[in-house]
């Protein structure tokens, strides 16, 4: 038995956009790829992580502090 249904799927998907961040996204989608990221920022966590680890002593810590 075929029937053949003519309804559209429902997406959930709105069918107006709302536009009031469309300045901002157009902004953060046009810029430069370090921009916004911070390249040092994951080393130094875990440089300060390792100073935690062990009671400050920057030697145990070597491998951040070159």
């Amino acid at each position: 038995m075929s029937t053949s249904n003519s309804q559209e799927p429902t997406t959930g998907a709105p069918k107006e956009v709302d536009d009031s961040y469309a300045e901002s996204k157009a902004k953060f989608e046009s810029k430069a790829k370090s921009e916004y990221f911070d390249p040092c920022q994951e080393l130094a966590q875990k440089s300060i992580k390792c100073l935690h680890r062990n009671g400050g002593d920057k030697t145990m810590c070597g491998d951040y502090f070159q």
